[in-house]
């Protein structure tokens, strides 16, 4: 006799919901009950993720990435949340089941953005970058294919040591760019409509950081007023799923200059050569600079001048354009994607960035102050654990006739000295580029707890 499926519509609003499932013959259950699928109108929390039974549906794959993993190294797929062990880190996306297929491979876009200033920001898009294709026909995950790497992850890394691996530029597993931009106009896609919503992604991306690198660059070059200080080369990594809508997998502040084969030799050499020339090296003068800090010392000495150079705001607006002038007149391979003609659109994502980053700042106080409490707690506990294990006092000691004390026993044991010293604590090391991008080491063992996290 076939078991009968159960829904529980105990967070459903919907009438329609419990209608469709009567006809289907499943039966409303309560929460508590065996059954097959959840109904929910809000958002399933974790708890309730982790007491699903292996049989009960969830209709997710997810991708795991460790966080100290690089290349693919450590990705797997999941449909069970009991698969990640209490303690690791790493970062959990949805899977893309419905990606887009070229030739019935799963593949990602690696693009270059250049960001040649964050205040104000001013963000390039590169027009050729990799398109890096799986290695094995794809199929939808399930559970008897989710370990098979080269049909589910597109890392180059990984695919180039498959005997699939097909090193064209053409038709190959790593491929231009434009190449596949040639491909989608020929079976009819909307490419233009394709590369406006990639820009999008990238622009709403560095927005989101903006508040942060905008505190760094003007904490690190306070009195750098003529030009932007720094540079940064960002690695956005985009998949597009069935419908071409793009999906960020994930943003590399330090994108691989290997040159493994010749396409990536012709590529990267070009983006190079494209960014130094549009930098404007030569108008920066060393010796101007160096005599203009030595005359802010002076001033703040003598004067007690203020420490962060000002300037007047229709000043920096001539220096501003000026610059920009430069860089669209050398943009070569590039592309400025912003400013751009509908700048209104953004303001408002760049007021919500500025409140996220208020509270990731406090967030992270309250989350030192609480690990600074934890360890006071601790240390007082050894410090009473101490205090009760102290020996009594020892009893006067006998002395022999002369008055002396007589000597110890040869066969006496000493007792080892004990020094009780409180575990060590290994923080989060966290390494950033001047624009704030950064990667996170965690470095954990059975006697380190971690206590913080990525800003």
């Amino acid at each position: 006799m076939a078991r009968w499926i159960g829904i529980s519509t105990v967070n459903c609003k919907y009438e329609s919901v419990r209608r469709v499932a009567r006809r289907f013959g499943i039966r409303e259950v309560g929460e508590d009950e065996d059954w097959s699928l959840y109904w929910t109108d809000y958002s399933v929390s974790l708890e309730r993720v982790m007491e699903m039974k292996r049989f009960q549906k969830k209709n997710k794959t997810f991708i795991c990435k460790p966080d100290s993993g690089c290349q693919g190294r450590g990705i797997f797929l999941s449909k069970n949340a009991k698969d990640i062990k209490p303690g690791d880190h790493m970062t959990c996306q949805v899977y893309i089941s419905k990606p887009f297929l070229i030739d019935s491979f799963k593949f990602d876009l690696r693009i270059y953005v250049l960001v040649t200033s964050c205040d104000p920001l001013r963000v390039y898009v590169f027009r050729d970058g990799l398109g890096r294709f799986a290695t094995k026909s794809y199929t939808e995950p399930s559970n008897h294919n989710l370990d098979q790497v080269c049909m589910h992850l597109t890392n180059y890394a990984i695919n180039k040591h498959s005997d699939d691996f097909i090193r064209d530029d053409e038709c190959g597993s790593k491929r231009r760019i434009t190449t596949i931009n040639e491909w989608l106009e020929e079976h009819c896609y909307d490419v233009q409509k394709m590369w406006d919503d990639i820009d999008d992604v990238i622009i709403k991306t560095l927005i989101s950081a903006h508040p942060i690198l905008k505190h760094n660059y003007r904490t690190c070059f306070p009195n750098h007023i003529k030009g932007s200080a720094c540079f940064e080369i960002l690695g956005f990594d985009i998949i597009l799923d069935r419908k071409l809508k793009p999906w960020l997998l994930e943003v590399n502040h330090s994108p691989s200059f290997h040159t493994d084969a010749p396409l990536d030799k012709e590529i990267k050499e070009a983006l190079l050569y494209d960014t130094l020339n549009m930098l404007n090296l030569t108008a920066f003068d060393r010796r101007r600079c160096i005599e203009e800090d030595r005359r802010r010392v002076k001033e703040r000495l003598l004067k007690k001048g203020r420490g962060r150079v000002e300037e007047s705001p229709e000043s920096r607006a001539i220096i501003q354009d000026q610059i920009q002038r430069y860089e669209d007149s050398h943009l070569n391979g590039f592309r400025r994607i912003y400013p751009c003609n509908n700048m209104e659109r953004y303001e408002k994502f760049f007021e919500h960035s500025g409140s996220l980053f208020q509270e990731t700042s406090a967030s992270r106080a309250r989350q030192e102050a609480a690990r600074q409490q934890r360890e006071e707690i601790r240390q007082k506990q050894e410090k009473m654990d101490a205090l009760l294990k102290k020996p009594s006092k020892k009893p006067e000691e006998k002395k022999g006739p002369d008055g002396m004390r007589p000597e110890s026993p040869k066969n006496e044991v000493k007792k080892k000295q004990v020094i009780r010293r409180p575990l060590t604590r290994k923080m989060t090391h966290r390494e950033q580029t001047a624009f704030g991008f950064g990667v996170t080491f965690w470095i954990e063992d059975k006697e380190t707890m971690q206590t913080s996290h990525p800003g």
